[in-house]
């Protein structure tokens, strides 16, 4: 995001020719200021949400978390060690 000065011509062609959003401003009217603080935190929230739900997804994939295979004979023969008697 980019706050300009209201005197700023060239910013909102600047603004769009590093896509970002534009938002006109004046320190001296109070113009905006606080829409510009509030703009900005709401992209950073946003930007935070997608991040965290993104790590969340990753992590249930993970490997560990799946079902059990039995992979016990199921042919039914029962073989006995070397051992067994």
């Amino acid at each position: 995001m980019m706050a300009g000065n209201k005197a700023e011509e060239d910013g909102q062609a600047l603004a769009e020719k590093g896509d970002l959003s534009f938002l006109e401003t004046s320190a001296l009217e109070a113009y905006n200021i606080e829409k510009a603080f509030h703009t900005i935190l709401m992209e950073i929230y946003h930007i935070i949400s997608k991040k965290a739900l993104a790590a969340q997804e990753a992590a249930s994939a993970l490997p560990g978390q799946g079902t059990t295979v039995n992979v016990s004979d199921a042919s039914g023969d029962q073989r006995r060690g070397c051992c067994s008697t």
